[in-house]
């Protein structure tokens, strides 16, 4: 047999090949079978490239290389959420989902220049590396992010517990780039977190939604009801930071404290829509509920706090969202890889698509970080009328003693009494919700 015959062998068997696995392809029966024109002289492009490239290229590759590599750049080059995952990969990501995995702690994202971080994961090697949201990763080790896709460059930052990678960071509004040794751990995320940031009146902080988000966050809310003496004044939502997750979970927290309306709906180009809606019962009464969002509230995170500001059920506090408001399918192939492929678009119950715009709070609070100079010294109390000698009584009966005014139901940990003297937007917002109950705003 003739090279030339050799090629055009190995040429109609590779279009073949394709051609059947394009025909036959059907993920997960979701999209709907609709026949469509395969361009074999694209195809026959395709393997000539191919067959070149296994004769003459200086190096060999396998055909599994190029195969993969080819699913890489063709993925790559439709979003910076689609992509490909060879099988181990595709089971990390898996894990990302359950809650524990090993790594730095960073959901991170396609950029043009390197790899942006989307949010640090509270309590990660990153989050007290102080990373933050909107940095740009610009090399990893050696190597410039900029030249390696997404799937490798969390390849690259994962790696055995204990040992250290270095990252080079380029922070924008400090306007210097530096570099920052992280040491890999297993990363075990509480997805739901909770407080009292006053007597009455709860904090849920939702680091990603993750399987039973939903559920645990019912479940505490419940023991801090149970804490504050069976009822529950107002909340703060905390989703800064969180990068989003899984849809299901967003939408089953939407439904935790709507009564009804929209949550979310999806549009895809074949067709292929959903639409959610909430079910009667809202686990905190229509008590005020507050809704804190930033730069790194993301994806599932936008979902949430788009159906509270849309059926006015939240006042949402801080800065604007990401803005990533496209959903991906996780499409697992025959070998144990598998690919992920944006598929729609998903719209708040108004309609508005945030894709690229994000969600602009309804009370704009920007971060700032208060520092509080501690001398050392012991401040005094706090003097008035009661303290004065032979002070009146004030014709109400017993006036209460400072221990018994102490034993309140419910009150916050150390922690967030620390927290609340720092964090400028949780102050605000624990204000604006001890206000709406004064004057029994409720939604």
């Amino acid at each position: 047999m003739t090279l030339k015959t050799t090629r055009w062998v190995i040429s109609v068997g590779t279009c073949a090949v394709l051609t059947m696995a394009w025909l036959t392809w059907q993920p997960q029966a979701a999209i709907s079978q609709t026949q469509t024109a395969v361009d074999y002289t694209e195809m026959k492009k395709f393997s000539d490239v191919m067959s070149a490239v296994r004769q003459y290229y200086v190096e060999e590759r396998t055909d599994k290389d190029l195969i993969e590599g080819a699913l890489k750049g063709m993925l790559s080059n439709l979003d910076p959420h689609s992509t490909y995952m060879d099988k181990e990969m595709f089971s990390k990501m898996m894990e990302d989902t359950s809650g524990e995995f090993g790594g730095l702690g960073i959901e991170i994202a396609s950029a043009e220049g390197g790899i942006r971080i989307v949010s640090p994961i509270d309590d990660t090697p990153a989050y007290r590396a102080g990373l933050k949201s909107g940095d740009l990763i610009i090399r990893i080790g050696d190597v410039l992010a900029r030249d390696i896709t997404l799937p490798e460059s969390v390849k690259m930052m994962r790696g055995k517990p204990g040992t250290s990678i270095t990252l080079t960071i380029f922070r924008k509004d400090e306007a210097r780039s530096f570099d920052v040794k992280i040491e890999r751990a297993i990363v075990q995320t509480e997805s739901v977190k909770t407080d009292i940031l006053a007597p009455g009146y709860a904090y849920l902080r939702v680091t990603q939604f993750q399987e039973h988000t939903a559920q645990q966050l019912e479940e505490k809310l419940d023991a801090i009801r149970k804490q504050s003496g069976g009822k529950v004044l107002g909340a703060v939502l905390d989703l800064r930071d969180n990068p989003g997750g899984l849809l299901d979970q967003a939408v089953a927290v939407s439904d935790l404290f709507l009564n009804n309306g929209g949550i979310v709906s999806t549009k895809s180009r074949v067709g292929n829509n959903m639409s959610f809606k909430a079910e009667s019962g809202d686990a905190l009464k229509g008590a005020p509920l507050i809704v804190l969002i930033n730069g790194g509230s993301a994806s599932a995170s936008e979902i949430v706090a788009g159906a509270f500001q849309d059926n006015k059920r939240a006042v949402l506090m801080g800065t604007r969202s990401f803005g990533k408001g496209s959903v991906q399918r996780i499409i697992p192939l025959s070998d144990g890889s598998a690919f992920k492929l944006t598929t729609s678009l998903y719209y708040t119950p108004s309609g508005r698509s945030i894709q690229a715009t994000g969600i602009d709070p309804d009370v704009e609070v920007e971060s700032v970080r208060l520092k509080i100079e501690d001398d050392g010294s012991d401040r005094p109390e706090r003097v008035s009328e009661r303290n004065m000698k032979g002070h009146l009584a004030n014709g109400n009966g017993k006036t209460k003693t400072k221990k018994e005014e102490e034993t309140v139901a419910g009150q916050p940990s150390e922690k967030m009494v620390e927290r609340l003297t720092k964090d400028v937007q949780l102050q605000r917002a624990l204000d604006l919700l001890q206000g709406l109950h004064v004057l029994g705003k409720t939604s």
